[in-house]
């Protein structure tokens, strides 16, 4: 049980109904459970995690799903996804669920039915799904077909894609599911060949909070980049990196070449535009735009 629920518990203090637990929350149930979702829903002053008795408590991080039927919804987690239910399921006196947990994979997913009167939606209520849930299986084609077959709803077609075979479905919750099978290795960045992106750079206001982001809905690690203040995504094909401090969010692709000086004189043939090659430790790159401005690098590996 998270320290989380226990708190909720401790709120409750008339006997009632529950499916191993007894439980019913008072009158102030709503007005707590709201300020107490607010207080997390608030910006971290720092991101180092509380400490206990025994060393530091690690930070982790899990979905709370609202759906309109908390029941179903562990029911089809289990048949579509290999969920595995995970303790008490704590129904209120209402009838609804008050918190359930389902194990998929290492993620602990919590879920509990709609509680309208404290603002706590499923996206059937309120017209769309706005977070996406991303599942990395072994085999995508089989995990969208067992979810189809249990109620899903088909959003995008499987399809090969260069970071890995993916498809998306709605469950019968509204909730959308990215499911991947990611590509298989191909070794170092060097075994990329001519004009392949070899590298790609998203450009942020606020690199910090893109990191946090990536984090959650990717699982991205980061390690230093090798420009000041950059950052470097682990394990991501093609390597990517961060960099904050730009006025508004880009994505720029870095593509290798064989020959960077000719690259840029191929740029500007082509009505665009590229500076001095820079010399760097990682090979030769030459900043560039093209013929409508849209920035990109040439980058001739050592």
């Amino acid at each position: 049980m998270t320290d989380a629920w226990q708190d909720l518990r401790s709120l409750g203090t008339a006997p009632g109904r529950s499916l191993g637990l007894d439980l019913v929350p008072s009158t102030d149930f709503a007005a707590a459970l709201r300020n107490r979702l607010e207080r997390l829903l608030q910006p971290p002053a720092t991101l180092a995690a509380p400490s206990a008795p025994g060393g530091a408590v690690p930070m982790t991080i899990s979905p709370y799903l609202a759906v309109a039927d908390a029941r179903a919804a562990v029911a089809f987690y289990v048949e579509a996804f290999g969920a595995v239910p995970r303790g008490p399921v704590y129904e209120m006196d209402d009838g609804r669920i008050g918190h359930a947990e389902v194990l998929v994979g290492e993620t602990v997913l919590m879920l509990a039915d709609e509680y309208p009167e404290i603002g706590l939606l499923g996206p059937l209520a309120r017209g769309g799904s706005t977070t996406s849930l991303h599942l990395t299986v072994p085999d995508v084609d089989a995990v969208v077909a067992r979810a189809l077959a249990a109620g899903a709803t088909l959003e995008r077609e499987v399809a090969d894609a260069p970071y890995g075979r993916t498809g998306v479905v709605l469950d019968p919750a509204g909730h959308r599911w990215m499911v991947q099978t990611p590509p298989a290795a191909t070794g170092s960045a060097s075994a990329a060949g001519q004009a392949d992106v070899g590298y790609q750079t998203l450009y942020v206001p606020d690199v910090v909070r893109t990191k946090s982001f990536f984090a959650q809905v990717l699982g991205w690690t980061y390690v230093g980049g090798e420009a000041d203040g950059g950052w470097e995504a682990e394990g991501v094909v093609p390597q990517t990196g961060l960099m904050g401090g730009a006025p508004r969010p880009e994505v720029q692709l870095c593509f290798r070449v064989d020959d960077a000086l000719e690259g840029a004189r191929q740029v500007a043939a082509a009505g665009g535009s590229a500076q001095e090659p820079q010399d760097k430790p990682y090979g030769v790159l030459v900043e560039c735009a093209d013929d409508q401005g849209m920035r990109f690098q040439l980058w001739q590996p050592r």
